[in-house]
C-alpha cells in the first residue's frame, strides 16, 4: 500500500466508524436548530455585543485540530457517564423551549457537547479538550436585560472616572448621568461606549491567553481575570480622547470616523496590554 493510499479516507470505512458519532451530531443541530438561528441574529445585530460569536466555534475546531497528534494516541474508552450530562443538557433544553428562553437553553449545550464526547470518546479525550469545549461559552449572548444593566452600570462608572482624569488634566469638566460636559462641548457616554463590548471580547481572548501561558495555573487565572481593568482603563481612555477632540476642535471631530477609528485602537491596545501582561507572567 503506497503513502498515498494510506492517507486517503475510505468514506465507507468513516461512516462505518463514526456512523453514531455522525447520527448524534445531526440530531444535536436538529434539536438545537432554533437556538442557533437566535445565536446568529444575536452576532449579526446592529451594535451587536457579540459580533465575535461567529469566531468562537472556529477557534474550538483549531484548537482540538492543533491537539490531533495527541488525541489519535487516546485510547477510546466509552463512558456512560456521558448519559448523565446530555440528559441534564437536554432537559434544560427542554424547559427553555417550552418557556422560550434562549440563553438557557444554549447554555444547556456546554452540558450535552461534553457528554457526547464522553460518552463516545471517553474521559480521557474530554480532559485533553477541556478547554476549547469550555471557550465554547463565549458564542452565547447574555440575556438583553443583563446586558442593558450592565452596560447601563459600565458607562456611568465610565463616564465618572473619564470626568475625573479630565479634571486632573485641567479640563473642567461635570458629570451628569452618562453625559460628560465641558467649557465648550458635552460627549455622551452611550451604551457602546460603556466598554461593555470590548470586555466581552476580551474575555474570550484572556481565556486564549491564559490557556497559552507557560505557568502555573495561578498565573493564568490572573492574567484571565487583567482582561477585565484592561478593558476598563482602554475605554476610559478613548472617552477622554473623544473628549479633548470634541473640546478643542468642535463636537462634530468626534464622531464618525474619528469615533470609529479610536474604538478600533481601543480593542488594539488592549491586545497589546494583555498580550505584555502574559509575557511578563511567563
Amino acid at each position: 500500500m503506497t503513502a498515498e493510499q494510506k492517507n486517503t479516507i475510505d468514506p465507507k470505512a468513516f461512516l462505518y466508524t463514526y456512523f453514531k458519532e455522525i447520527i448524534a451530531g445531526v440530531l444535536f443541530l436538529f434539536v438545537y436548530g432554533p437556538t442557533f438561528g437566535w445565536m446568529w441574529d444575536r452576532w449579526n445585530a446592529a451594535s451587536s455585543y457579540y459580533s465575535h460569536g461567529w469566531l468562537i466555534p472556529i477557534v474550538t475546531i483549531v484548537l482540538i485540530y492543533l491537539q490531533r497528534d495527541e488525541l489519535v494516541k487516546i485510547e477510546r474508552k466509552e463512558s456512560g457517564w456521558g448519559i448523565v450530562l446530555i440528559v441534564i443538557g437536554l432537559l434544560i433544553h427542554l424547559i427553555s423551549a417550552v418557556l422560550r428562553i434562549y440563553f438557557t437553553s444554549g447554555f444547556s449545550m456546554m452540558f450535552v457537547i461534553p457528554g457526547l464526547i464522553l460518552f463516545f470518546w471517553g474521559k480521557e479525550t474530554l480532559s485533553k479538550i477541556a478547554f476549547p469545549v469550555a471557550f465554547l461559552v463565549f458564542m452565547i449572548p447574555l440575556p438583553m436585560v443583563l446586558i442593558t444593566n450592565i452596560s447601563f452600570k459600565m458607562k456611568l462608572f465610565a463616564a465618572q472616572i473619564a470626568t475625573y482624569m479630565l479634571n486632573d488634566l485641567g479640563v473642567r469638566a461635570i458629570r451628569s448621568g452618562s453625559t460628560i460636559y465641558m467649557n465648550t462641548s458635552s460627549v455622551v457616554v452611550d451604551d457602546v461606549c460603556s466598554g461593555l463590548k470590548y470586555l466581552i471580547s476580551l474575555t474570550a481572548l484572556g481565556s486564549i491567553f491564559a490557556y497559552w501561558l507557560k505557568g502555573s495555573m495561578l498565573k493564568r487565572i490572573f492574567l484571565f481575570l487583567c482582561t477585565l481593568p484592561i478593558a476598563i482603563i482602554s475605554n476610559v481612555a478613548r472617552i477622554i480622547l473623544l473628549a479633548l477632540i470634541s473640546e478643542i476642535w468642535g463636537t462634530e471631530y468626534a464622531t464618525g470616523t474619528i469615533h470609529d477609528v479610536l474604538g478600533f485602537t481601543v480593542f488594539v491596545v488592549a491586545f497589546v496590554l494583555l498580550f505584555f501582561s502574559s509575557k511578563v507572567l511567563e
